[in-house]
């Protein structure tokens, strides 16, 4: 295995598997990198602890105390929501539903539903029946939107009062602390060993979101492979050049709108 990608172990990266990082070696002792999508665990004792999210986490851990048996967490983009729902839902085998497919008179069963971007919801009065439902059949409705739902702009009057008696609870910005946790956590998912004076250089220019650390993790893990390379700050730098408005200007990177990488994990 090349230099930059350790073997895989049971350390601290719970869920941490070999995805795009898997290489081989031919006869000839060139490294040939393998084209294997990356596995970035979604479990819920993989989201990262912190004072911008601990009360959220406390209300996500006690659906029976939930008043009326519905949560809503509630924050920006790129705080990790949808992986919070993500997890919830997998672990506790709850259906998990976009608000923005949301029509009619929903179908409500099972042990509980999780209702991702409520607050676009494409129907006002399917959210209120969904709602109804939950509570009359006393499954668990777990929602997740940008603001608190007291302050969703809904016309319903009867929708807005369900809102207002909902229980929230908001992820505000991460810590230093829990970036960098993130960071790591990120490299670990692919297997990428990358030294501690790289990981701060990238996250004094990286924009403060999982979703710019998990695009940043993807390209530079894509470099590395093509040049069957370890992780070094030089090809960080390469790597991300002409990604717009990530390092300014006297950095030596010249500013280009691109894409995102195919392969950036669904973070958000």
């Amino acid at each position: 295995m090349r230099a930059g990608r350790p073997a895989p172990s049971s350390g601290p990266w719970r869920g941490s598997s070999l995805g795009a990082g898997a290489v081989t070696r031919p006869a000839a002792g060139r490294q040939l990198a393998l084209g294997l999508p990356a596995t970035t665990s979604r479990a819920r004792a993989d989201f990262i602890e912190d004072a911008s999210n601990r009360e959220a986490l406390a209300w996500l851990d006690r659906p029976e105390n939930w008043p009326g048996g519905r949560f809503c967490v509630f924050g920006p983009p790129g705080i990790g929501k949808s992986h919070l729902l993500a997890a919830i839902a997998t672990e506790r085998g709850w259906a998990l539903a976009e608000a923005a497919t949301l029509r009619g008179l929903p179908e409500v069963s099972g042990t509980g539903l999780v209702l991702d971007d409520a607050d676009c919801v494409g129907e006002e009065a399917a959210l209120f029946h969904l709602i109804n439902l939950c509570g009359e059949r006393g499954v668990p409705l777990l929602m997740a939107g940008r603001a608190p739902p007291a302050r969703w702009p809904v016309a319903l009057p009867d929708l807005a009062s369900r809102l207002r008696a909902t229980a929230a609870a908001g992820i505000g910005a991460p810590s230093d602390e829990l970036l960098a946790a993130l960071l790591t956590k990120l490299f670990a998912d692919r297997q990428v060993l990358v030294g501690a004076e790289v990981q701060t250089w990238l996250l004094r220019h990286l924009p403060r979101s999982a979703a710019a650390l998990g695009e940043a993790v993807a390209r530079i893990d894509r470099l590395a492979l093509a040049e069957a390379a370890a992780v070094t700050r030089p090809l960080a730098r390469r790597a991300l050049t002409g990604w717009e408005g990530i390092f300014p200007a006297d950095d030596g990177f010249e500013a280009s709108t691109t894409g995102t990488s195919p392969d950036a994990p669904p973070l958000l």
